[in-house]
């Protein structure tokens, strides 16, 4: 049996593992892993250049300084500052999608659920009302807007390292309008589709009391943190980790700042507990996977096929990416679905000789804006869920798909346009 066969049902076991087992599936992508290194699929040498150490780092440091930032409760001071502007539970639920879509843009989508979730609670408890509009809202504006900067959402980070993007990139890219832009324009079609499904959500609302915060430091982190990673989108030559040196060493400043202020390490406990090492070692298991069947010509071989089935045209292969990661992104972890077919895309737009950045694109809206589509498909979701049962509320898939499919849809529908638009 050639290696190529091998390697592909390692990884065909692999990944229905990863999708029948979700509590292991950090170790089960590093047993892959280390049965692709035993059968010499992936050189013991190469391990270590297989991990996209940048990737790593920057959800490593984003984590632990969202952590710090979150305990700070200035979050929740800045939803009460929001809050106050509006006057209906209609548009408090809107304001409240807009915030938690702004923050996820910079900030894991799981932590801003967590942050943005209890104002709706309190705003839901003083007025009698259901809370589950507003958590379902405010979950599926978070996944939306993970797509929008580099520091975003994992898949975000993703792209940026296998495409060697920047986080000026997302915004201004080759000359032409970024990721940002089209996740924007479908933000702006879906929160019309928000208003509408809320419309008769005309409730009067009053003014919280405000949150205090309790050091400002995380904050100036984390502006910095944006700060320096535009900075270093505009230095040449720097080394291909430094978005990752940036993140952890900020983190690590903040660390030092919390042990001199408080005389006490039980926040570095708690940030550091905070960080996903869950997902951080699924992906170190997956490069070393995903190096393994690259190595052994499997990426060239599903590229052509790709190629073979579209008949050689770019919009069909386009509009297959984009809507088969939305369909595949509604049931599964996009983390390994987008590290799988990163490459694949590539290798695609190699074949074809065209610019791989519409594939990457597309990849990115259908997997990360699709996984919207079902309270399963996404860690925001599922962490929206639980906190509504939590709270006692039980929320049937019907319910909650009556709100995230047109949201879905609609942000997709205008994200695929646009990139082909934009891109093609």
């Amino acid at each position: 049996m050639s290696l190529k066969i091998v390697a592909v049902v390692l990884f065909a076991l692999t990944y229905i593992s990863l999708l029948a087992l979700p509590r292991h599936r950090p170790y089960i992508a590093l047993g892959s892993a280390a049965v692709f290194v035993i059968l010499g699929i992936v050189p013991l040498s190469e391990v270590l250049s297989k991990i996209d150490w940048n990737v790593i780092m920057m959800i490593a440091g984003t984590m632990g300084i969202v952590a710090l930032f979150t305990e700070s409760k200035m979050p929740n001071l800045l939803a009460d500052l929001l809050i106050e502007k509006t006057a209906t539970v209609k548009w408090a639920i809107i304001a409240l999608s807009l915030f938690a879509g702004f923050i996820s843009a910079f900030i894991d989508n799981v932590a801003t659920v967590l942050m943005v979730a209890p104002v709706a609670l309190t705003i839901a408890g003083k007025l009698g009302v259901s809370p589950v509009p507003s958590i379902i809202a405010i979950s599926i504006a978070s996944n939306l807007q993970g797509a929008a900067t580099l520091v975003g959402d994992t898949t975000s980070i993703l792209l940026g390292g296998h495409a060697d993007m920047n986080f000026m990139d997302f915004f201004v890219f080759h000359g032409k309008a970024g990721l940002f832009w089209v996740v924007q324009f479908g933000a702006l079609a879906s929160t019309l589709v928000l208003l509408w499904v809320f419309r008769k959500e005309n409730q009067r609302i009053h003014a919280l009391d405000r949150t205090k915060v309790t050091n400002y430091f995380p904050s100036i982190l984390l502006v910095a943190m944006v700060v320096l990673l535009i900075i270093a989108s505009f230095i040449p030559n720097t080394p291909r980790t430094i978005n990752g040196i940036i993140c952890i060493s900020l983190f690590v400043i903040g660390l030092i700042e919390n042990i001199l202020r408080t005389r006490s390490a039980d926040m570095v406990t708690t940030a550091l507990a905070e960080i996903d090492y869950f997902t951080i070692l699924l992906l170190c298991g997956l490069f070393v996977v995903i190096g393994g069947i690259t190595n052994v010509g499997v990426v060239t071989d599903i590229s052509h096929l790709f190629v073979k089935l579209s008949g050689d045209n770019l919009f069909l292969i386009y509009t297959l990416i984009v809507w088969a990661s939305v369909l595949f992104s509604a049931f599964i972890d996009n983390i390994p679905y987008v590290a799988t077919m990163l490459p694949v895309c590539g290798e695609i737009a190699g074949i074809m000789g065209v610019s791989p950045y519409i594939l990457y694109f597309g990849l990115l809206v259908g997997a990360t804006l699709g996984g919207n589509l079902t309270p399963i498909g996404a860690s925001a979701n599922i962490t929206g869920i639980g906190i509504l049962r939590k709270e006692g509320y039980e929320v049937s898939a019907g319910r909650f798909m009556k709100i995230s499919v047109p949201f879905t849809l609609s942000a997709v529908l205008t994200g695929y346009i646009l990139v082909w638009f934009l891109w093609s």
